[in-house]
Parts: structure tokens; sequence; C-alpha cells
């Protein structure tokens, strides 16, 4: 038998398979650095299943599942249910919150988000939740042979920011590892999520923004999180997403306050490299106003973030065959191929562009021009 190689955590994608294959009689849960994407598991899935739902509030009754998001830390029992006197009877009888929606018999999806740092009374409670799929004394539905998923989130106990579990339930679950995404990774996840082109290529010429603390030699990195620290604003997966909406919105308010703003969300040595490139995307040239109309003669920019930002915006635009193989020749005039290929993986990855590019004469050529690339 052949030796498996194999990481000590699982991707995100791996997951979003992982957890609905085993979730119907084992627990999953799920552990990583903040900001790594956790909690989007449940929308995640959600789409996989073909159901709507997408965030909390949402109600689909034509949907599988009904997808319920518990934020432990701030629950309390009687948020989760309560025994209620029944004078006919003279007994106590246990009633479900609504929060769970189990009148309408539907099985359910459980995320419990951050169940380690919920206080221990309610972990006792979670935890029947996790091991017996029922809430107090009331089973989750099952129908159609669907059966109801439990699943949890929470951060390493080496972030040190609270995290704890009993050991007796931790031994009765499926703690996994999720690794923080890579470049290659998040540029695709941000590509087909709208985020724009300058912190796109942020995270392409400073790679070290998605790097671990866990990676060990990043004691000078800048960026990140780090346990041993006390900042409170570094880059992650979600705070670069958060800080796009500061960019997108620079017009209505001062070069300072856009500054700040940066610096509080993904932390000032960003900031001010992140600055750099606001600049720049000032003076770019419009792919499709002015490089696509003359792509053999318009200028080629010598500064690599501005290449990498011409790619990107035209991954956003392109929209025919046309415009994309005239864009190609403007490609072509670039010296350096890993620039080139940036264009070529982020439009082979992209939802929206992978028919485009797969029927292009021009990338096909490029492609087999150069794979040595991606040998």
């Amino acid at each position: 038998m052949s030796k498996i190689n194999f990481r000590d955590a699982m991707t995100i994608d791996e997951l979003r398979a992982f957890i609905p294959a085993v979730g119907e009689d084992l627990t999953v849960v799920v552990q990583s650095e903040p900001g790594c994407g956790k909690t989007s598991l449940l929308s995640m899935i959600a789409v996989d299943n073909g159901d709507k739902w997408r965030k909390v509030g949402d109600n689909y009754p034509d949907d599988k599942y009904d997808y319920i998001y518990v934020d432990c830390p701030v629950k309390d029992m009687a948020d989760i249910g309560m025994a209620i006197p029944n004078h006919a009877t003279k007994t106590l009888e246990y009633y479900v919150a609504s929060l769970f929606r189990m009148g309408n018999g539907k099985p359910k999806y459980v995320l419990l988000d951050e169940i380690m740092k919920a206080p221990k009374l309610m972990q006792v409670i979670y935890t029947r939740l996790m091991l017996e799929r029922t809430v107090g004394d009331e089973p989750l539905p099952e129908r159609d042979g669907l059966k109801s998923v439990v699943f949890a989130t929470s951060n390493n106990a080496s972030d040190k920011v609270g995290d704890g579990m009993l050991a007796h339930a931790g031994n009765r679950v499926c703690i996994v590892p999720m690794s923080k995404p890579n470049v290659t990774e998040w540029l695709t996840w941000a590509t087909d999520n709208g985020v724009s082109r300058i912190v796109r290529t942020f995270v392409k010429m400073f790679p070290r923004c998605l790097a671990s603390y866990k990676d060990g030699d990043q004691d000078d990195n800048p960026y990140i999180f780090h346990p041993s620290k006390s900042a409170l604003s570094f880059c992650s997966p979600r705070s670069l997403y958060k800080c796009d909406k500061t960019i997108v919105n620079r017009d209505k308010y001062s070069d300072n306050a856009l500054m700040v703003g940066l610096a509080g969300t993904i932390g000032m040595s960003a900031a001010k490299d992140m600055q750099a490139l606001l600049s720049l995307d000032r003076m770019l040239l419009d792919v499709r106003d002015e490089i696509i109309k003359a792509p053999k003669t318009v200028d080629v920019p010598d500064d690599i973030a501005a290449q990498l930002m011409i790619m990107f915006q035209a991954v956003d635009v392109l929209e025919t065959q046309d415009e994309l193989s005239s864009f190609m020749e403007f490609v072509d005039r670039i010296k350096s191929s890993e620039i080139q290929a940036v264009f070529f993986s982020m439009m082979m990855r992209n939802k929206r562009t992978l028919r485009l590019a797969r029927h292009n004469t021009r990338i096909s050529k490029w492609a087999s021009d150069n794979h040595e690339l991606f040998a």
C-alpha cells in the first residue's frame, strides 16, 4: 500500500465536502486563526445543497434544510430552550427556542459558532446537541431520508483568545484544523466575490499577509495575527475583504480618513503599502477604453504593481472573444511571463470567464507556449 501524504489541516473546500459526508453521525469542530472564513462554511454548504439560504435571518420554505446559526458566546440557557410549567399535569415541559424552527419538521444544519468560547454551563448543553442531535430533550428532525447535521467552529487554543473544551467532549467529536487560504485560493475567491483590483494586487505583491504565525519565521511579519502581540488590527482573509469597502468608497472622505480607516482594519503596515497602490490606481490605463482599442501601441507600464492591477481589471471587465483576443495582444507585450500567468490563472479559475478563456485561440496558444510555468 502506498504511503498517503497529508497536511495537518484541511482547506475550506475540503471541509465543505467533509462535513456533509460525515455530519449526520459525527460532529466536526473546525478550528483556525481569526478571520479565515470558518463561519462562511454554513452558507457554502447551503449552496452545495442547492438551497437558497445565504445569511442569518433568511428563511426559504422550499429549502431542503433549515440553516441555524448559533452565536455560542452570547447565548444563555433561555436562548436555547426552557422548562415551562404545565399546570394541567403539574409537570415541567421543555420548550425549544424559536431559533431552531422545530415546528416545521424540516431537518437542520446547525452551526455552533465559537463554541469553545461559550460558558462552561452552555458547553454542556451544546455537547448534547453535538452528540445526540437533541435540543434539550427534543431531537432534531429527520425527513425524506435526510438527517440533521451539527457542526461547530472555534479558534486554535494556541491563538490564546479564550478557547477551551472539556476533554470528555473533545474526545466525542472530530476536531479539524482549517488552513488559511494561500494566495491563489484567496485571489480566486476574491475575484468571484467582486473584491477590488487594489486589494487583490496587494495580496499578490505581499503574500506574507496571508501567512500564519504557525508557519515559523514569522516573528518579523508586520501584517498578520500573532498571539504574542497585542495588535487588534491585522491582515486576515476577513479583514482584507472588509477593507475593500473602505477603498471602494474612498471618494466620500479625506485621504487621511481613508488611511486611518485602513489601518484600523488591516493594520498600519498594510495600510501604508496599500497607500502606494491607491496612488498608482489613479494613473492606470483603462482596459476597455484604452488598452483594447490600441493593444499594440498603448504604453506598457514598467511597474509590476501597475501590470498586476491591469491584469485583475481585465478579468473583471472582459466579456467577448474579440475583447479577450485584443487584450492578449497587450499581454504578449509584457516581458514577465509570471505576470502573464497571473492573468491566465485568474481567467481559468474565475467562474464567469472560464468559458470565455477555454474557447479563445490566443489563450490556448499562450498556454501551449508557456506550459512549463504550470508544470
